[in-house]
């Protein structure tokens, strides 16, 4: 039954919250799980839709698994039993396209439909589907099947990127990982849960250096073991409840937040006047309260310009958090989304909110704050988006109701509860 959530807006949200376990090296870690016949023990692994999706698709194919406590789930792949996993599930989340690198190199097959996922624009396959030619697997497309096979071990080789995607520097980590020789990968995504994947794999035997760089070296082995990995948090999770702090006027300390791996985020969000610092010891987050948000110019008095890029640049899945923080912050700024050509739609839900703003084309838009937003009935498009549109909600004057908010339990775990307990006055109810 389709559920929403029910807000009422215009209270501070502060107090201290600790980041869930990163989304996107949960998914990956899961698939890498595979790459063994010994069990794999995961922790701090989100309770979201995306996860437990993929670990229905694992455990259709055979992997045993075992939940130890919260966020601790053991894997063990000794007894796959299939190579085709089920289409249905696999449409339901982008994250299936994973299980090709680690099944084509462990079982030489595998038969996966195109993946599904947030709508927001074309996601290319392209890069998963050349780099693991290049290691010797044979593809065959259609539109609704993608079969990969190998007769005997992948081979190790330079592999350069034809751009630098996360899901296709993962895939091909995993393949290279059990492939015959060295393999050098150009052109690598360095994101936080690409550098988790490779350190797992480390942990499991593997040779993987170069972690956090655009290139990866690979010493392929014939074996790899079973081994336990704590997953990092969530920086998407943790630049989100950055902007909802910062535009409702709370005070908010991200417990374990990696400040460093925010320099881009307070680059780009100190040019709508947000502000954010690394408490005393280096590892948490501190977000100061009542902050009145106003931009800076860029050089030459320039309307700022926040735009999104690989790592370490300011990440895509934060380009909505941005767009709902520039509404509140006095003055003009661009917003530049590059990779998706659907991902800005969600804007006109601001617009029916009361946020000043022009959608110039699939990529930019230009707002000018402070707009007073007032609640609104909302459908969350995606999973950034919706996450934005409950942050827009909680600053804005009167009640909002989010349709569709499973897309957003896809990527914020238990996130009603959470919001709950740092003062926002949030109820999930069913439709």
């Amino acid at each position: 039954m389709s559920q929403s959530f029910v807000i009422e807006g215009g209270h501070p949200i502060g107090g201290t919250i600790r980041p869930s376990g990163n989304k996107n090296a949960a998914l990956p870690l899961i698939a890498a799980t595979m790459l063994t016949d010994e069990e794999v023990v995961l922790k701090n692994v989100p309770a979201i839709r995306d996860v437990e999706a993929l670990i229905r698709i694992v455990a259709e194919l055979g992997v045993t698994i075992s939940h130890r406590g919260p966020g601790v789930i053991a894997f063990k792949a000794d007894r796959m039993n299939g190579h085709e996993p089920d289409p249905e599930t696999c449409r339901q989340i982008r994250a299936s396209i994973l299980l090709a690198g680690p099944m084509v190199a462990r079982r030489g097959h595998v038969r996966l439909p195109p993946p599904g996922g947030d709508v927001i624009g074309r996601r290319r396959l392209d890069t998963h589907v050349l780099a693991l030619e290049a290691l010797g697997a044979h593809v065959e497309t259609t539109p609704t099947i993608y079969s990969f096979t190998t007769k005997g071990r992948l081979r190790g080789t330079e592999v350069f990127l034809d751009e630098a995607s996360v899901t296709g520097t993962e895939n091909a980590v995993m393949a290279a990982s059990l492939a015959e020789g060295e393999t050098v990968l150009l052109n690598a995504a360095g994101e936080p849960h690409v550098q988790d994947l490779c350190r797992l794999i480390n942990a499991m035997g593997g040779q993987i250096s170069g972690i956090g760089t655009n290139q990866l070296v690979i010493k392929g082995v014939s074996r790899l073991h079973g081994a336990e990995y704590t997953l990092g948090p969530d920086y998407i999770e943790v630049g989100s409840f950055i902007t909802l702090a910062a535009v409702t006027g709370g005070e908010m300390r991200l417990v374990g937040a990696r400040p460093k791996e925010h320099r881009a985020t307070r680059l780009a969000f100190q040019k709508i006047g947000i502000e954010f610092h690394a408490d005393e010891t280096g590892q948490d987050i501190i977000v100061p309260g009542g902050q009145e948000l106003k931009t800076h110019a860029d050089l030459g008095g320039a309307i700022p310009k926040i735009e999104d890029s690989p790592w370490p640049g300011f990440p895509a899945d934060l380009t909505s958090m941005a767009v709902v923080a520039a509404t509140q912050s006095q003055g003009t700024t661009l917003i530049f989304e590059k990779m998706f050509e659907s991902r800005l739609f969600f804007t006109d839900r601001l617009a029916q909110m009361g946020a000043r703003l022009i959608l110039c084309d699939p990529h930019r838009v230009v707002i000018t704050g402070k707009a007073p937003l007032v609640g609104s009935e909302l459908v969350s498009p995606d999973i950034r988006a919706g996450m934005a549109l409950v942050i827009a909600a909680l600053c804005a004057e009167g009640k909002s109701v989010i349709h569709n908010i499973q897309q957003i339990d896809r990527g914020y775990e238990r996130i009603d509860e959470r919001l709950r307990a740092l003062g926002a006055k949030i109820d999930r109810a069913k439709d």
